[in-house]
């Protein structure tokens, strides 16, 4: 028999006269993240769940469940420090632009890229509907949505959903790189439940995907540690630039190019 006790050393039993599954972690304390979480990390996909509906009920989940307010005083702390973030947030700016705005923009530029996206797609440019932001978290949020897409063109990640990792891992570390930890970390919790679903269904059900996955990670973590912040940028200024020219423009380095369409289609 094998003794796996000099690993085992150190746990302490604990006690507690709560009636219900009660932990020190607000996230493993919450019935409907811990279902998310075993549901979606292990599940094969499946055309009864589409893949897309996994984040909509974990963002509507987590702004239940994430202290807002506190949120709310930890970028207040870092707008004393920061005053390119401050002025951003004094800004407010939001894009106001539709699909058809984007058909001027001549082949190879990124408003047609983004353009083409859509229309061959049948997408238009919100998502979901536009807010009126009533404090800095929901104005983050409201910006992260509006600039996700253009993140997948100049970040180099596919309209895929393997591609999908490269866009996420680029806040990861970008959030990191330039803001301070425990407000970095309060933002990148979807992020990092999000991508996590990612690798691990790779891993269970899909390693054929495995490496491709591996490899988008490592590219959108190499473009947010290199880039300067990446949630501050205006794409809408580069609509008329090539990718390279707007990256140069905008401060986003570090990419590298790698088709992931093939891999997302063994996931269908």
């Amino acid at each position: 028999m094998n003794d796996y006790s000099y690993l085992m050393k150190g746990i302490v039993p604990l006690s507690t006269e709560s009636s219900t599954l009660i932990s020190s972690s607000k996230y493993l304390n919450d019935a409907r993240l811990r279902d998310w979480v075993s549901t979606h990390m292990l599940r094969r996909n499946g055309p009864d769940v589409p893949t897309p509906s996994d984040s909509i009920q974990l963002v509507l989940l987590l702004r239940q469940l994430q202290d807002i307010d506190h949120i709310n005083a930890l970028f207040a702390e870092e707008r004393k420090k920061n005053a390119a973030l401050d002025a951003w947030f004094e800004e407010g700016y939001a894009s106001t632009f539709q699909r058809e705005d984007l058909a001027q923009y001549a082949p190879g530029t990124v408003g047609n890229i983004f353009y083409r996206q859509l229309v061959d797609n049948n997408l238009q440019v919100d998502i979901v509907p536009p807010v009126k932001a009533r404090n800095d978290y929901e104005y983050f949020n409201f910006r992260a949505g509006q600039q996700h897409d253009l993140e997948h063109i100049l970040g180099g990640g596919g309209f895929d959903f393997i591609g999908e990792v490269v866009p996420y891992y680029m806040r990861l570390a970008n959030l990191f790189v330039h803001l301070s930890p425990e407000l970095a970390g309060e933002l990148s919790v979807f992020s990092i439940l999000g991508s996590t679903r990612i690798i691990t269904r790779a891993v269970l059900h899909y390693p054929q995907t495995w490496l491709t996955v591996l490899d988008a990670m490592e590219r959108g973590a190499k473009v947010g540690r290199e880039s300067d912040p990446i949630y501050l940028m205006r794409y809408e200024e580069v609509f008329h630039m090539t990718p390279e020219d707007a990256r140069a423009h905008l401060g986003i380095r570090g990419v590298r190019i790698a088709d992931t369409a093939a891999a997302s289609a063994e996931w269908n």
